[in-house]
C-alpha cells in the first residue's frame, strides 16, 4: 500500500539496493552490520555513563576497606638544667689592656722669661719709624723720561635702551579698573534713561544688552559695540546710551592713566517703562 511506511534499514531492501553491484567495495557490509555497530556503540557508551556519575560512591566505597596508617609523633621532653653554682673563691679573669694611644706630633713653646732691657735683642719701632712707614696714599713723581703710551679704546660700551611708551595701547587688566562718575547708583540712574524702540516694546523682547568699549586716559568712550543683542533695535539703542556717557573716571597702570578695554551689561526691563 502507498500509504505504509517503507523501512529502507531492513536487509531486504539492502539487497535490493545492491543488486547487480559490487558489494566487496565496503559499502554494503557497513549497512549490513549497521544495527549491531549502532547497539555495541549504545551499550558501551551506556556502560561508561554508569561508571563516570557512580566512580565518587565507588571511590567512597572502597577507601573503607583500605586500613589507615596512623603515623606516630616522637615527643620530646625538654629539661631546664639549673646554671652551675658561681665559685666565689677564684677571682674575675682581668679586664684586656687598652690599646696604645695614637702618637701626636705637638710643638712646646718655650716659656716666656722676662728680662732686663739692656739684654733684648729686638726693640718696638719709635713714632718716627712709624710715621716713615705710613702705608696711606701718597704723590709719587714719575720718570719724565719715560714713554706714556695710552690704548685706543676697542669698540664701544653698550648703550642703554631708551624705554619707549606705546600711549595707544588698550589694556585688558589693570590695577584701578575705570569707573562711572558717582559710582554704582549713579550708573543705574544713568541706564534708567534707556530708550526702548517701539518693536521692542510691541513684540515684549527682554534679556540682556552687552556692549564693549574702550574707556580713554581721558575718561571718555570710543569703539562702542554690541557683543549680544535681544533684536528690535535694543543693541543700537544700548549705543546712543553710551554715547551720551558723561567721561568715565579712566583706569590706573603704573601710576599713569591709560586705554582699558571694557565690558559692560545693560537688562532689559519692560515693566519699568
Amino acid at each position: 500500500m502507498l500509504g505504509s511506511k517503507l523501512d529502507i534499514f531492513k536487509l531486504q531492501w539492502l539487497d535490493v539496493v545492491f543488486a547487480d553491484r559490487n558489494k566487496a567495495y565496503g559499502a554494503y557490509e557497513l549497512r549490513k552490520d549497521n544495527s549491531k555497530t549502532t547497539s555495541s556503540a549504545l551499550l558501551i557508551g551506556s556502560v561508561l555513563f554508569v561508571l563516570a556519575v557512580s566512580s565518587p560512591i565507588i571511590i567512597k566505597y572502597l577507601s573503607g576497606f583500605i586500613p589507615e596508617t596512623k603515623e606516630k609523633l616522637i615527643e620530646t621532653e625538654v629539661v631546664l638544667q639549673p646554671p652551675p653554682p658561681i665559685d666565689e673563691s677564684t677571682p674575675p679573669p682581668p679586664p684586656p689592656p687598652e690599646p696604645p694611644r695614637p702618637k701626636v706630633s705637638t710643638i712646646k713653646f718655650p716659656p716666656l722669661v722676662v728680662v732686663p732691657k739692656e739684654e733684648a735683642v729686638e726693640e718696638p719701632p719709635t713714632v718716627e719709624e712709624v710715621k716713615v712707614a705710613d702705608p696711606g696714599q701718597k704723590t709719587i713723581e714719575g720718570d719724565p723720561t719715560a714713554e706714556v703710551r695710552i690704548d685706543e679704546p676697542v669698540g664701544e660700551a653698550p648703550k642703554e635702551a631708551a624705554v619707549t611708551e606705546d600711549v595707544n595701547q588698550i589694556f585688558t587688566s589693570v590695577e584701578v579698573l575705570p569707573t562711572f562718575p558717582g559710582g554704582e547708583k549713579a550708573w543705574a540712574k544713568f541706564v534708567g534713561t534707556y530708550k526702548y524702540p517701539p518693536q521692542a516694546v510691541e513684540n515684549g523682547v527682554s534679556g540682556r544688552v552687552i556692549v564693549q568699549f574702550v574707556v580713554e586716559r581721558d575718561g571718555t568712550l570710543t569703539d562702542i559695540k554690541v557683543v549680544r543683542d535681544p533684536g528690535m533695535g535694543t543693541g543700537d539703542a544700548a549705543v546712543a546710551l553710551l554715547k551720551k556717557s558723561p567721561p568715565w573716571k579712566p583706569g590706573v597702570q603704573n601710576g599713569r592713566p591709560v586705554r582699558v578695554a571694557y565690558t559692560q551689561t545693560i537688562a532689559l526691563n519692560l515693566e519699568a517703562q
